[in-house]
């Protein structure tokens, strides 16, 4: 039996069993980061990977059962993790997301570097062509991190920065350990910082205690900052977290309405921000094919927006101008240059030839 901080270990454990015969409890964590393989096995033609740089939270938000089964924060050494992209690029991918349950917190307490230095330090060292990371708590969102998004030109502008409520009175009681007022003023600065930059969040609504004003706070938060994607659900009690034992709970009635209601307030909010790129042209990492149409390419722009379009497959794996002809509450439909003078049937266009 292992836990969430001792897998990277198993086939050592394996091994251990095979040729002692005896059973294996692992369920401690442990205080450093462990040492992982640098790179794991690419698929043929890979153009997008995902790096680890921290494991664990100290958050501790009321709702959240992720630092008593992943144990607290731990940085992975800055020199691993520019190895393990330097590996990934020359096998041929193009973009890496760094991962951590709070990334702004990487290095803060066990690391050699900050999180806005290790990504001047992975623009410096690597041949990358795109990064993105994922996610970041607002409290410990810095102004220093802020400036990369209009210093670095490999880092996509877009930030998931999830807000969870729109009620100072929830978040208090959620343990967010920020206002509205200051969550706001973040997202103020970080437009100024960078205007075109796209912005996602997570939203609860049904939290213990959350009263009708308290959710209508949180759909005025939603007018006022205009997410471009929202990623919303309703509160569930998860055991052994403190909000399980709150008082208040809200009626799964209510929580399903308040749900319903929130996200077509979103996908309102979304398509009108996604018609506002129709016209436009965008720099679209072409990933692969798309599952709905296996004739048509899809891709991401810098924005983290989704766009389909006809082209041929020889594109896979590059970054290319596509024209924004129509906008969808989750995706776009793109178009080549000359893509008149495209044909389906020969999967060639002029611009490739």
């Amino acid at each position: 039996v292992v836990g969430t901080d001792t897998f990277y270990h198993l086939p050592e454990l394996v091994e251990r069993y095979r040729t002692s015969g005896k059973k294996l409890v692992q369920l401690e964590f442990s205080r450093e980061f462990p040492r992982l393989p640098l790179v794991k096995e690419c698929v043929s033609g890979q153009v997008t990977a995902m790096v680890t740089i921290m494991q664990g939270c100290d958050n501790f938000c009321t709702y959240c059962i992720v630092p008593y089964v992943r144990g607290r924060e731990k940085s992975r050494p800055s020199s691993d993790i520019v190895r393990e992209i330097q590996e990934l690029t020359s096998k041929g991918v193009k973009e890496v997301t760094l991962l951590g349950q709070n990334v702004n917190s990487y290095g803060l307490k066990d690391g050699d570097i900050t999180f806005p230095e290790l990504l001047r330090l992975i623009a410096r060292e690597t041949d990358l062509l795109r990064l993105r990371f994922t996610t970041s708590h607002p409290k410990d969102l810095s102004e220093d991190l802020m400036k990369c998004f209009h210093d670095l030109e490999i880092l996509c502008k877009h930030i998931h920065l999830p807000v969870q409520a729109g009620s100072n009175k929830i978040l208090r009681l959620m343990n967010r350990r920020y206002t509205r007022e200051e969550y706001l003023q973040k997202v103020r600065k970080l437009r100024e910082y960078c205007p075109e930059i796209a912005i996602s969040t997570d939203v609860m609504v049904g939290f213990p205690g959350e009263e009708e004003a308290d959710y209508l706070d949180t759909l005025r938060l939603l007018e006022e900052v205009r997410f471009d994607t929202v990623f919303s659900f309703k509160y569930s009690d998860r055991p052994g977290t403190a909000a399980a034992s709150f008082r208040g709970k809200v009626p799964e009635k209510v929580k399903t309405r308040r749900l319903i209601q929130l996200q077509e307030l979103q996908n309102r909010i979304t398509l009108e921000q996604n018609e506002k790129l129709v016209g436009t042209v965008q720099e679209v990492l072409v990933a692969g094919t798309s599952k709905a149409d296996e004739r048509q390419l899809t891709g991401r722009t810098g924005d983290n927006h989704i766009v389909n379009f006809y082209g041929p497959r020889n594109l896979i794996g590059e970054l290319v101008p596509v024209t924004i002809v129509e906008a969808y509450a989750h995706s776009l439909k793109g178009e080549l240059p000359l893509v008149g003078e495209f044909s389906r049937e020969e999967d060639q266009c002029m611009i490739c030839r």
